[in-house]
């Protein structure tokens, strides 16, 4: 007996009739459209003479796309998956999964802003990266860990993404209201490491293929300007803070 993931939940099958069984959803992954919106109408602006790195929280569901995504980004110099919005002492796997720890999955963005700005980010994240119309829950993902979230660390991360939201609902861009939520950054926790490059370390398996490997092409084809081929990956950075 064969065991197989789908979704982020483990299942027992006879020999090859499961990888049979998962092979349509993963042939169809690449079907999916990208969504397009556009960028927001004001961004922060960079000083040309300064060196210094910028990080953004983000969270949209799995952290394991979220993570894959913004590792395809030019400007972005790592991208860490963990958890926001709850304590250190409960910033475990196991326990975030119970939804009761007030953490998102979420993923940690140190990019340059003069490569890429924190507007641009935000463009991708709610254009490719989730739907930021799905209360608590992603795909097939539920529970307020995966909650669509913005943890920002100044009054000027908060009023652009205020203000980005208002412009998308106002344009009527989604069917439904956004309801990412902004929150103060407190705190982030890393992840264990076996949660670290996920989807570029497992691209053939079917929740990576079906949900996450088409927000990558999705990033190919809409921000082009914005892609490169070549992951930044936090086992080659090493860093995790």
């Amino acid at each position: 007996m064969a065991v197989f993931t789908f979704g982020r939940v483990t299942v027992a099958a006879l020999g090859t009739i499961a990888v049979l069984a998962l092979a349509p959803f993963a042939a169809s992954a690449s079907s999916e459209e990208p969504f397009i919106i556009p960028p927001p109408k004001a961004d922060l602006r960079s000083d040309a003479s300064s060196s210094n790195l910028k990080s953004i929280v983000l969270a949209g569901g799995c952290f394991w796309g979220v993570q894959g995504v913004f590792q395809h980004t030019k400007g972005v110099s790592n991208a860490v998956s963990g958890y926001a919005g709850g304590s250190k002492d409960t910033a475990g796997y196991r326990e975030v999964s119970t939804g009761t720890t007030g953490h998102a999955e979420a993923v940690k963005i140190t990019y340059d802003p003069k490569e890429v700005s924190l507007g641009k980010l935000l463009q991708i994240y709610f254009s490719v990266v989730h739907d930021p119309t799905e209360l608590n829950y992603q795909g097939p993902d539920h529970g307020t860990q995966y909650r669509s979230a913005i943890f920002t660390s100044s009054a000027e991360e908060k009023k652009l993404a205020e203000d980005y939201i208002s412009e998308l609902n106002a344009t009527h861009v989604y069917k439904k209201p956004i309801v990412t939520k902004i929150e103060p950054m407190t705190a982030f926790y890393a992840a264990e490491n076996y949660h670290q490059d996920y989807l570029t370390l497992h691209p053939s398996q079917p929740y990576i293929a079906y949900n996450d490997i088409p927000k990558v092409e999705n990033l190919k084809k809409v921000f082009a300007e914005n892609y490169r081929d070549k992951p930044v990956l936090v086992r080659e950075t090493g860093v995790t803070n």
